[in-house]
């Protein structure tokens, strides 16, 4: 980590490491209560993600989990939920008080909750943009909260690792804000807001094209929520910028040969007069019942301008099924 913006980034995580701030991340999704998991109070005081990583869909067959910048360990404890075996959740950070208040505050998980040990969960010192992960190696990647930190040169870095370690149809789940009004370069650069997560906010789209990019053949964006205001009494911007929290899947699967896979909520129904209508390039849509589609077969449905085809906006919250 060579530059400045990192270096304040380690510090204010330190600082959060050393003296829970309650106050640090506004997570928008609640934490999940599940059967005979009992969360300590610690870990929640130290929840210092904006959504949450932890999809019950992702983690069948007891997966290998790696997790970027462990914060006080709730996450990681929760991945060992559906991974009871020694190492099986990797988690990675910068920080030595982080991982060592992570350390403990796993220890007190394991006195609430005789399921657990905490050698479930390896905690590795490392950052994001060179990890010290295998290649191939991992089933669930995921961060929170964590790549709004970096600039574009880093985030792209940071991304190209997740692919690198990730198997063939691994799984890169990310939690972090972005906000679709223009970010003032005296807010972009200032070091403590970029890493308390609130200025190095990108655009949705753009933020999607980077995961495209790295290779990544599929994205889901399965949550977009209201997050934080940043506003001209408070901060250095004449205009109000709104930030929203998304919550994003990317699927290491092979590129398809006409560009990637980007479902952000869109659903085609077809109300004609026969039982159903094929497209002719494998998309099947039974009459009257909604079905799932990606972007990119949405826009290839409304170019056969067909009256009794209704293809809804994007709700920017994907929950799987559906056809590309």
């Amino acid at each position: 980590m060579e530059k400045s913006y990192l270096d304040t980034t380690v510090n204010v995580y330190k600082e959060a490491a050393l003296k829970p701030d309650v106050g640090l991340c506004c997570t928008t999704t609640p934490v999940w209560v599940l059967p005979e998991l009992e969360m300590p109070s610690i870990m929640l005081e130290m929840n210092y993600g904006c959504g949450s990583t932890v999809h019950p869909r992702d983690l069948v067959n007891s997966p290998t989990v790696l997790y970027v910048g462990v914060g006080g360990g709730m996450e990681v404890f929760q991945f060992a939920y559906f991974s009871r075996r020694k190492g099986a959740v990797i988690g990675i950070d910068v920080v030595d008080e982080m991982l060592e208040a992570c350390q403990n505050n796993l220890k007190e998980a394991e006195k609430l909750n005789p399921w657990f040990q905490a050698d479930f969960v390896d905690l590795r010192k490392g950052d994001a943009i060179h990890l010290p992960i295998e290649d191939e190696s991992i089933d669930v990647a995921a961060q929170n909260c964590l790549f709004n930190i970096f600039e574009k040169e880093e985030l792209k870095k940071a991304i190209a690792e997740m692919y690198r370690v990730l198997k063939l149809n691994g799984r890169l789940i990310l939690s972090d804000p972005v906000t679709e009004d223009p970010m003032p370069e005296s807010l972009r650069n200032d070091e403590k807001l970029r890493a308390l997560c609130l200025s190095g906010s990108l655009p949705l789209d753009e933020y999607i094209k980077m995961l495209t990019d790295a290779g990544f053949g599929t994205v889901e964006i399965r949550a977009k929520r209201p997050y934080r205001i940043l506003d001209p009494k408070h901060y250095e911007t004449d205009k109000t910028i709104y930030l929203e929290s998304v919550e994003v899947c990317a699927i290491k699967d092979p590129m398809p040969e006409d560009g990637p896979c980007v479902f952000t909520g869109k659903t085609a129904i077809y109300y004609g007069d026969e039982d159903f209508f094929d497209d002719g390039a494998g998309h099947i849509l039974l009459n009257n019942q909604p079905i799932a589609i990606c972007d990119k077969t949405a826009k290839k449905l409304a170019s056969l301008k067909k009256d009794d085809i209704f293809i809804s906006p994007s709700t920017y919250f994907y929950d799987g099924g559906g056809c590309c």
